[in-house]
């Protein structure tokens, strides 16, 4: 009998297991699809030379994750590739703005749109180098993050105090209006924002915006050489070498709970796994109160909540191999990872809208992606391996492109939408549809198929908006990975603090299992591992 069962071999799962490993725990992961990873997984399944992530590709908050730092994944075969610049938003004027990691190449970039703006960008990032290591404390450990938020309210006064405050919370077209004369800064801010499900009206948009954009200023947006799952690897080879296993094609169907606490699990072949101190569930929030956890065991007000979860947007993805590079018209754009596909501020705040009428986008808000321009090993000399998804509404009630997809997802919608995706990026780099050798579609459908924890295409575990962070997150009042029973932890990114590829999750619900049931002995082990944690470094 192990110590404890992990459901899911995503991130999160992956990084718990590790955790609890080193603690001398014994592990065992069950993972229903048949290879672990959960979104973060490559293939070959769109032409046999070409390699292709599945779902997630680009990981800023890995590399600014100490609780992956402080797991040493490149001692168990880990490297990251970086494109030349980060990020690049052209438009059809061919005019573009690159966000790069030298701070002086991204404000020239955007003195190209106002002189003014490249000394905009330095002040913002300024700000941001003084706020980052008490900001990624508060982001990265169990909430409530006493200590962090109390360092980081002595900076943000330092820095400003309330109007900073208030900046960190204003609508990312707000933000960019006041902090830029020209277009560059603001959709540097604003595709940043729309990775997630905020609209550039939304409150807090400007915050996530600036994160994510400084977050590429200081990491860049790295892959893992090979291909995403090169990351998935390392996390199991590393737990294996502790004497974890992690056991493919094993569903779980019901946490067991007696005597008022979490015993372990039963798969939906019938089998029983028994845990000795704890369960730790890498699953969606409504999967596990909804369907792992029989009623009875829950509060009443819990399941009540439970039907006010909001998911974040569903998401469309394409994949590509191309016989040659992108032939963007903006030809910075040619040395960036990513790409984001939008003609101007008004158009990310139509395409926001028309999510909202729950209309499919008629020019959807792309985010592309270059992935043999960040590491030459995705694809043969000369081509490029690519992909781009965008968000629509979860419930479709029209067709804003008039093409009559409905939102059930047939062949025909899907081939008619991926027609769509192509049309918008060919408005920025003319001839792109001529390189097309082979395509793969993943509509809603198919990426829940391939991962569960991804319902109806949703990727952040819940929405971002505020009413769903903090405090709120997964639902009123539950803020820890601890659930109301006993021996049971949520380590996905539907816990605090949310989605991105950095095992925040994971390992605060490996320090919450640690917290209740490891022994006095076993303190010191325990000590060690939240000051890890802090620092990113093994001692």
């Amino acid at each position: 009998m192990p110590d404890a069962v992990v459901i899911g071999a995503g991130p999160n799962g992956l990084v718990a297991a590790n955790l609890l490993a080193d603690a001398g725990w014994s592990v065992e992961v069950l993972e229903e699809q048949p290879e672990p990873g959960g979104a973060v997984r490559h293939d070959q399944g769109v032409d046999p030379a070409f390699v292709n992530d599945l779902f997630s590709s680009f990981y800023p908050l890995a590399a600014a994750s100490p609780v992956l730092a402080g797991l040493r994944l490149q001692d168990h075969g880990l490297r990251w590739s970086h494109a030349p610049s980060v990020l690049a938003h052209p438009l059809t004027d061919g005019s573009c703005a690159v966000l790069d990691r030298d701070v002086d190449a991204t404000a020239a970039s955007l003195d190209a749109f106002d002189p003014a703006d490249g000394d905009a960008w330095r002040r913002l990032h300024e700000v941001w180098q003084g706020l980052r290591p008490d900001l990624l404390d508060a982001l990265f450990t169990p909430f409530p993050p006493v200590r962090a938020t109390a360092r980081l309210a002595l900076r943000l006064r330092a820095a400003g105090g309330l109007r900073m405050a208030r900046s960190l919370v204003l609508p990312v077209r707000r933000l960019g209006e006041e902090e830029f004369r020209g277009q560059g800064g603001r959709l540097l801010l604003a595709g940043n924002a729309l990775h997630a499900d905020l609209a550039p009206e939304s409150s807090g948009s400007g915050g996530f915006g600036w994160l994510m954009a400084m977050l590429g200023q200081t990491y860049g947006f790295p892959v893992p050489a090979g291909g995403s799952g090169a990351l998935t690897s390392a996390l199991v080879r590393r737990l294996e070498s502790l004497g974890g296993r992690v056991r493919c094609g094993q569903r779980v169907e019901r946490v067991v709970v007696r005597g008022g606490r979490a015993v372990g699990v039963r798969t939906a072949a019938g089998d029983a796994v028994r845990a000795r101190r704890a369960v730790l569930a890498d699953v969606s929030v409504p999967a596990l109160y909804g369907e792992l956890v029989e009623p009875e065991h829950l509060p009443a007000q819990l399941l009540e909540d439970l039907r006010r979860f909001q998911w974040d947007f569903a998401t469309f993805k394409v994949d590509w191999a191309l016989d040659g590079p992108v032939p963007w018209q903006a030809e910075q754009a040619s040395r960036a990872g990513t790409v984001h596909l939008a003609d101007g501020m008004d158009e990310l705040t139509r395409f926001a809208a028309q999510i909202a009428m729950r209309q499919v986008p008629d020019r959807p808000f792309t985010i592309f992606g270059q992935m043999t321009t960040s590491d030459a090993t995705r694809s043969p000399q000369g081509t490029e391996s690519a992909w781009a998804y965008t968000h629509i509404p979860h419930d479709i009630r029209a067709d804003a492109g008039d093409e009559g997809i409905t939102g059930d997802w047939t062949a025909k919608d899907q081939e008619l939408f991926a027609d769509r995706v192509e049309r918008q990026v060919e408005r920025f780099a003319p001839g792109f549809r001529d390189l097309i050798r082979a395509r793969r579609i993943l509509a809603p459908p198919t990426l829940e198929a391939m991962d569960g924890n991804l319902a109806g295409g949703a990727i952040n575990g819940g929405t971002t908006a505020m009413h769903q962070q903090l405090v709120f997150r997964p639902l009123p009042g539950t803020g820890r990975p601890e659930t109301p029973v006993p021996g049971l932890f949520l380590a996905s990114s539907g816990a605090h603090p949310g989605g991105g590829v950095h095992g925040a999750p994971g390992s605060n619900a490996a320090r919450a299992a640690l917290r209740r049931h490891l022994p006095p002995g076993r303190a010191r082990a325990q000590r060690l591992l939240a000051r890890r944690d802090r620092t990113g470094t093994r001692r």
